[in-house]
């Protein structure tokens, strides 16, 4: 077993396992003492022995877990307790699991973000479980007058086979409230695992299924208002005036009136980006009347002046500053500005060798250009958040990958301390990247506090997705140097977007080249923007590893073995010491998809390969698809990933799943223009995602076995999916695809 410290008292006890990232707490506080005969069947206790924070544990030996993190789909509510019961040692089948509420005084990086929540919780995850199993050990000692050491933990029992003494956790749990937290504790060896690494079901798949409330939109209070907000039409513009003398005659309407999301004195955090921060608000009785209300609103806007957004940085005593210029944006104009900047010299952020002598030394070179457009979220649960706001306190209640921050914002908005702000969170009807911008929840507690009144914001589709929030729109230049025999000697790789670079300089082929130079350069843009399921490598995946197929193909070589080949370089002699990423591990997902696709013994029309390094996983696809009556239908993906220890292997498989169709389907048809600033897609009628029919025919997935501590897995499977589709397209059609959406390119589906 590792021997991991923890500390000398309770409260350095929290310290350090806040600081581990999961934020967990053991404080024994419990209630009464209570028997139960290890025979009895377990039902629901009678009595319920609280561990303050994370634990409680009932007299038959059934244990509540906390799950401290927002769930989105990711399915952390159900492995990260996995990770507890596991060092607990406790009997899976005898688990409840609970949403815990934010509370930053136990908890820490309560947030769904960046694939980080089972990879930062999982040390303190485990020291968790540990402390408290060597509690009720000590404590069966005690009782049983035997060495702590000579006892073992098994399901939920504790056992002493020299005297043949039996215990199940509940009888010893009162005894064990008396303890010290142990100033180390032995974590379990990883072969000795017995709840992780096996799957386990949603711990809310029934519910579910059978339509259970669970999301923010089913939240309700007795004598709650109903809201909804009214934006500019189109960035770059703001309110000027309203008429509301309609709407306000009209059933069921209390108030229309206008909010300042954030006023100047507002202390915003990094997830507070908006371009719209004066709004109309229509309260009513009903969604339906307060809708058809707002409809009714005369409403006139004017055009902004250049302005500079400022958001307290990620780390402390940091800042971002954002310029939104004045003027309406076009999509069109959005195109040229980007293409010029492309043949442009832009800012160099990494340059090995000397690739300009290295050029012109070249036998061949193959200069490519990529783009990709704004996207939406389109979470199938429309922004929705309720706020209670009263003199001395805020009460609030809904989906939010960021509580913690959002918190933080409110307390400066309303001038309430922390402490006076209470944050329930719902799950989530989907998130990636949108729902870590707190605005609406901002919103909902404005429009509370004016109305002096519990209310539900609820967005509708139209709203959500001409509000903002967007992926960005990229642009990437590439161009290599091959040798007369084969060999890349040179790369180059200039990339940027509207308002930011996709750019990962220090990422493969970085450290695989001699001769390797990469440029970045961005437009400042009035349109708000976000991260989006795997930010900025969503894009510049698919491009790199469109590109490389098409610089192996010029080499005559093999794809698979053509990156091979170069991570064996930066594995055995790497260029440079800033590589972000392990070359032995990235190979060993192309060597496993190789593998499991029979790639080197079928024909490769209509395949096509792509891998990725981020979030600190590495994955690998193949894609097999077939052009039927002009449109691609694909058939088999292949998928290689090594994200370290995988805690729960269904759920993980349906995760890569669902990131390999939202990344087809992004890249065949994701596509979000603007004409004079306006949002020209506002709903699925024009906005077009993937269809179930659509949805490959067959996915496999492989995990490789691993040692390492986990990694991230929500965002890693969806970037290089595009990639190997755009790589399969060219196998099947013989055209090279270079601007997404794909459906648009060359006209490939007619």
């Amino acid at each position: 077993m590792t021997l991991v410290k923890t500390s000398y008292d309770r409260r350095s006890f929290l310290k350090i396992t806040s600081l581990t990232g999961g934020g967990l707490m053991i404080g024994f506080n419990w209630l009464v003492s209570c028997q139960s005969k290890p025979e009895a069947v377990l039902t629901m206790p009678k009595e319920w022995f609280k561990v303050t924070g994370f634990l409680k544990i009932g007299e038959n030996g059934v244990v509540t877990i906390m799950s401290p993190n927002p769930e989105i789909g990711q399915n952390v509510k159900t492995s990260m307790p996995m990770i507890i019961a596991e060092e607990l040692d406790v009997d899976w089948k005898n688990v409840i699991v609970e949403q815990a509420p934010l509370n930053t005084a136990i908890f820490t990086r309560q947030l769904a973000g960046g694939s980080q929540s089972i990879r930062q919780g999982w040390e303190g995850l485990r020291m968790a479980g540990a402390a408290a199993r060597q509690m009720l050990k000590e404590a069966a000692a005690k009782a049983w007058n035997v060495p702590v050491d000579e006892i073992t933990t098994e399901a939920g029992y504790l056992t002493h086979a020299g005297s043949g003494q039996k215990a199940g956790f509940g009888e010893m749990a009162s005894a064990a409230a008396q303890l010290e937290i142990p100033k180390e504790v032995k974590l379990k060896e990883k072969n000795d695992f017995k709840i992780i690494g096996t799957s386990r079901k949603n711990v809310d798949g029934l519910k579910i299924v059978t339509g259970k409330p669970l999301y923010g939109l089913d939240y309700k209070r007795e004598g709650m208002v109903y809201a909804m907000v009214a934006h500019p039409p189109a960035f770059g513009l703001k309110l000027k005036s309203y008429d509301a003398s309609a709407a306000k005659s009209m059933p069921g309407i209390k108030d229309v009136f206008t909010i300042e999301t954030y006023t100047a004195e507002t202390s915003k955090n990094a997830f507070d980006a908006t371009s719209f921060t004066e709004l109309v608000v229509v309260a009513g009785n009903s969604t339906w009347e307060v809708l058809n209300a707002k409809k009714a609103l005369n409403l006139e806007w004017e055009q902004i002046e250049d302005y500079v957004d400022v958001f307290s940085g990620y780390a402390p005593g940091t800042k971002i500053e954002r310029n939104m210029p004045a003027g309406s944006e076009s999509t069109s104009s959005h195109k040229a500005l980007m293409a010029a900047h492309g043949t442009k010299p832009g800012k160099v952020v990494r340059k090995d060798g000397n690739p300009e002598a290295a050029f012109k030394k070249a036998a061949k070179i193959i200069e490519r250009t990529y783009t990709a457009p704004f996207l939406a979220h389109n979470t199938m649960e429309p922004m929705n958040f309720f706020a209670h706001v009263t003199a001395d306190k805020a009460e609030l209640v809904g989906p939010i990958q960021t509580p913690e921050f959002l918190e933080q914002t409110i307390s400066s908005r309303l001038g309430l301390p922390l402490e006076k702000i209470d944050i329930q969170m719902t799950r989530m009807g989907g998130g990636f990247g949108r729902r870590l911008y707190g605005h609406f929840g901002v919103e909902a507690a404005v429009i509370s506090q004016k109305l002096n009144a519990p209310v539900k914001l609820v967005y509708t589709r139209e709203s959500d997705m001409s509000y903002g929030i967007y992926r960005p729109s990229y642009h990437a230049y590439y161009r290599a140097g091959l040798d007369k025999d084969g060999n890349l000697i040179a790369f180059h790789v200039r990339a940027g977007g509207i308002p930011e670079s996709p750019l990962a300089e220090n990422r493969f082929p970085a450290g695989a080249v001699d001769n390797y130079l990469a440029e970045s350069w961005a437009i400042d843009s009035n349109i708000s923007i976000g991260a989006f399921r795997a930010p900025r490598s969503n894009f510049i995946a698919g491009a790199e590893q469109s590109f490389l197929d098409e610089v192996a193909e010029a080499a005559g070589k093999d794809p698979i073995q053509f990156r091979l080949d170069l991570m064996n370089r930066a594995k055995t002699n790497p260029i440079g010491e800033n590589n972000d990423y392990d070359a032995a591990r990235y190979a060993g997902v192309l060597e496993l998809v190789r593998e499991k696709s029979d790639w080197d013994k079928r024909d490769k029309k209509g395949r096509g390969v792509a891998a990725y390094f981020c979030h600190n996983s590495y994955v690998a696809h193949v894609l097999d698809l077939e052009m039927e009556s002009g449109k691609p239908v694909v058939k088999n993906v292949t998928c290689a990933v090594d994200c370290g220890i995988v805690v729960n292997p269904i759920a993980a498989t349906n995760l890569t799943e669902g990131g390999i169709v939202d990344g087809i389907g992004c890249a065949l048809y994701g596509n979000l223009t603007f004409s004079e600033g306006k949002p020209e897609q506002n709903n699925f009628d024009s906005y077009r995602l993937i269809r179930h029919s659509e949805a490959p025919k067959n996915i496999d997935v492989h995990f490789v076995k691993s040692d390492v501590d986990p990694t991230g897995l929500g965002e890693p499977p969806f970037p290089p999916i595009m990639g190997a589709l755009a790589n399969a397209l060219y196998n099947a059609t013989g055209k090279r695809y270079y601007d997404q959406p794909l459906i648009g390119s060359q006209q490939i589906l007619g």
